[in-house]
Parts: C-alpha cells; sequence; structure tokens
C-alpha cells in the first residue's frame, strides 16, 4: 500500500472567504484520503481561537491584539464587501440558503475528516494567546521548523 498524499495549508487570515476556502481545499483533500495539515498562523489563530477568550497577556500591545480580534469562528469578516457588517450577513444568509456549512460547521468537518490543526507558538507568543485560548480541534502547537518538515514532503503547500 502506498503512503498517502499529504497537504499543507497555512492559514494567515481570518477573512471569513479565505478561511472558507482553506477548509473547503482541506475537507476536500481530506475526504481524496489525503493527509492534510493546516497551519494556523498570526491572524489566521483568531479562526481557532475560543470565542471571547479571557484576555490575560502580560504585555499592554498583546493586550490590545485580543481586545482587536476576539477570536471565533462564528466573527470572521469578509475580505471584501464587508460593509460595516452588511456584506458578511448577506454572505451569510447565501451561503445558508446554498446549503454552504458556516465556518464553526468547516472547522469541525475538517476535524471530523482527520485533519490536522496546528497553532504556530511563535506567533501565539507574539499576540499573547495561551493554549487555553484554542479550541479542541487544535491537535499541534509547533513552531515553523515543524511546520517546514510537514510541507517537505507534502506534494500540495498553501498559503491562504
Amino acid at each position: 500500500m502506498s503512503e498517502k498524499d499529504k497537504v499543507t495549508i497555512i492559514v494567515f487570515s481570518s477573512e471569513l472567504d479565505k478561511v472558507l476556502a482553506a477548509f473547503n481545499i482541506a475537507t476536500g483533500a481530506a475526504a481524496m484520503g489525503m493527509e492534510v495539515s493546516m497551519f494556523f498562523t498570526f491572524w489566521g489563530l483568531n479562526v481557532v481561537r475560543k470565542e471571547n477568550p479571557k484576555i490575560s497577556p502580560s504585555h499592554i500591545l498583546q493586550k490590545m491584539f485580543g481586545v482587536v480580534n476576539p477570536g471565533g469562528a462564528r466573527k470572521l469578516k469578509l475580505s471584501k464587501f464587508h460593509m460595516g457588517g452588511i456584506g458578511t450577513k448577506m454572505m451569510k444568509i447565501l451561503m445558508k440558503k446554498s446549503l454552504m456549512p458556516s465556518a464553526p460547521e468547516m472547522v469541525k468537518m475538517a476535524f471530523e475528516l482527520g485533519v490536522t490543526m496546528i497553532a504556530c507558538t511563535t506567533s501565539m507568543e507574539f499576540m499573547g494567546v495561551n493554549k487555553e485560548d484554542l479550541i479542541d480541534e487544535v491537535s499541534r502547537l509547533t513552531g515553523v521548523a515543524t511546520y517546514l518538515a510537514l510541507a517537505k514532503e507534502s506534494k500540495i503547500n498553501l498559503f491562504i
């Protein structure tokens, strides 16, 4: 039996449309039997943060990041046409009408399909995010060296 094809996806953005694209690719690849790892870094950490986590970083700038980035896949905004929330609301209505899963549903679906969700420890430290701030679906906390080792073995590498 041959080894599974591998896919790595860096999730750098916390914008709803980009996150949905990342999870659509991840779940599609996992459904095809590929081994998928998603590496959440910088703003992408907001996707895998619990909603309204306790803000306890020690540095004032980290606290500010925590306030402006409340976390949670339900709170993501569109990259374009957000229009003060109206565009994002319209997008969510269209998604529901089209039976497209929401971002939280996509996270759950990816987890159930065996997608490995990894949080970047460097970004976590920089932004004052603790392990307790992350959703349970995040199975690993690693740095860039681990991501690069995974990417080196992957046939597909994406940055979203």
